[in-house]
């Protein structure tokens, strides 16, 4: 899940609404060393492809899968929406939009809550063109995410 805000001219920041969100994760990196949580999200993440208006639903039932072809290689439900977190939305929110940094007039933000469904402990190991489907039925298009992996880049910096 994910919640789509924009900030007012004042600084007030606006929940636009909620959308079905994928942030992927490198949880191979992340178990290397606790300290590379952070390294393990460096990649990338999308949200849609439709945006819901209004408050979420207070229980939200779906399914994440992975296919590779035509072959459904990982399947589970989830469960999201306040009944089934530890927190509300209202307390992350208020925690998120206190720092001003994160007021600034025109900014948009995309502030994903999670699940607790993960692929990587079923012991799948993605490969390039898996595709990624999240679907909630209140939500209405699923989301797909097919896997590209980037050639490595040797990168130099220049002195100027």
């Amino acid at each position: 899940m994910a919640g789509i805000y924009v900030i007012a001219d004042d600084g007030t920041p606006f929940r636009i609404g909620f959308a079905l969100s994928n942030e992927f994760s490198d949880h191979v990196t992340e178990r290397i060393n606790y300290l590379y949580l952070a390294h393990s999200k460096l990649r990338p993440a999308s949200f849609g492809p439709e945006i819901r208006i209004g408050v979420a639903p207070n229980d939200i039932r779906g399914t994440s899968r992975i296919k590779r072809g035509e072959k459904v290689i990982f399947e589970k439900p989830f469960l999201s929406g306040e009944a089934n977190m530890s927190h509300t939305f209202a307390n992350l929110e208020y925690h998120h939009f206190k720092y001003d940094l994160f007021r600034v007039p025109g900014d948009v933000h995309v502030h994903m809550f999670g699940t607790a469904t993960l692929s990587f402990a079923e012991g799948i190991k993605a490969e390039e063109g898996d595709v990624f489907e999240i679907e909630v039925a209140e939500f209405g298009l699923p989301l797909r995410n097919p896997l590209k992996i980037a050639a490595e880049e040797e990168i130099a910096v220049k002195q100027l």
